[in-house]
């Protein structure tokens, strides 16, 4: 049987909270946890280093609390929701009636990029109904951005207090907010003149272009192949399923490769592709691209649908 705001909810409970204070954060978050193990739910506490020790601080030892590494966790969008279907289905084969997972998402106010994180939090309350998960994601207003509290408050349907649960009326439908699209992301290389450009090009000619370019950046050996696999994908994808002409560009520096393909068609039907294995066409080779790359934007245009992946480190 399910507990607490989360009883008689069928599915993924998907909860955000806003604190300005470690106090706020701590008011929200432990009774959230202590409440889980009280109950003997499967309770996962998935922060970064800051709130991670302040939770075990306040919780002591041997809380009963299962702790993951934030920064594990939440490399990727596509890699998290992966893992955590993966967790919770192993809960519920153990007969869990509800797992119990507060996290921090990563954001512009700890140096990484949006889009791909807002895409996550509206996807996950699809990607995460077959669990009787009850979410909770705290946001820290003294460092997040406008833009992304607006996003969240629009993608959790309950919003939790330290005195209690509400529904949040800013609720909007996820794939509705996902089909408007998100903001993309821009590599500042992309300022400059590509290192190379590619009209209609072939697989070979693509990943020959990137071999060229890895004399620049030097990339790790898993960082080049899972680019060179990813550009592969994404090339076969907007010959076989977008319109011609096919535009590849490439941008090369020490220690990063940005790669853009570009056809003029609408890109996918599926607001979800990338995040989950999905049935549009071409939805195995983006949420492969997903998994691999170090980062992927998607970005719909009037005059076509474009890829960005992005091979190594990201720019600071």
């Amino acid at each position: 049987m399910r507990t607490g705001a989360a009883a008689e909810h069928r599915g993924f409970f998907h909860e955000t909270a806003f604190y300005a204070s470690d106090e706020e954060f701590l008011s929200v978050v432990i009774p959230f946890l202590t409440g889980g193990v009280a109950e003997g739910e499967p309770t996962l506490a998935v922060f970064a280093e800051r709130n991670e020790r302040l939770v075990r601080d306040a919780l002591g030892g041997d809380s009963g609390v299962i702790f993951i590494r934030g920064d594990a966790q939440y490399q990727r969008p596509a890699g998290a929701i992966k893992r955590y279907r993966e967790m919770l289905a192993a809960h519920v084969a153990a007969g869990a009636a509800q797992i119990r997972v507060a996290g921090d998402v990563p954001h512009p106010g700890v140096g990484v990029p949006w889009e791909w994180w807002a895409r996550y939090e509206a996807a996950v309350n699809h990607a995460y109904d077959d669990f009787p998960m009850w979410g909770l994601c705290p946001y820290d207003t003294r460092t997040t951005p406008d833009e992304v509290l607006d996003f969240v408050r629009r993608t959790h349907p309950h919003i939790a207090t330290p005195l209690g649960h509400t529904a949040n009326l800013a609720f909007q439908d996820p794939l509705a907010l996902l089909a408007e699209g998100v903001t993309p992301w821009r590599d500042p290389l992309e300022d400059t003149a590509p290192a190379i450009e590619l009209s209609a090009p072939t697989t070979g000619q693509a990943r020959g272009a990137l071999v060229a370019l890895q004399a620049t950046a030097g990339l790790a050996e898993d960082d080049l192949s899972g680019l060179l696999l990813a550009t592969t994908e994404t090339v076969t994808n907007a010959i076989l399923h977008g319109r011609p002409p096919v535009l590849l560009r490439l941008w090369a520096v020490p220690g990063r490769i940005v790669v853009t393909v570009t056809d003029r068609g609408p890109g996918p039907a599926d607001p979800l592709v990338g995040l989950v294995p999905g049935a549009s066409p071409g939805g195995w080779g983006l949420w492969l691209a997903h998994q691999i790359c170090s980062y992927v934007s998607l970005r719909r245009e009037p005059d076509g649908f474009t890829v960005r992946l992005l091979g190594g480190g990201l720019p600071r």
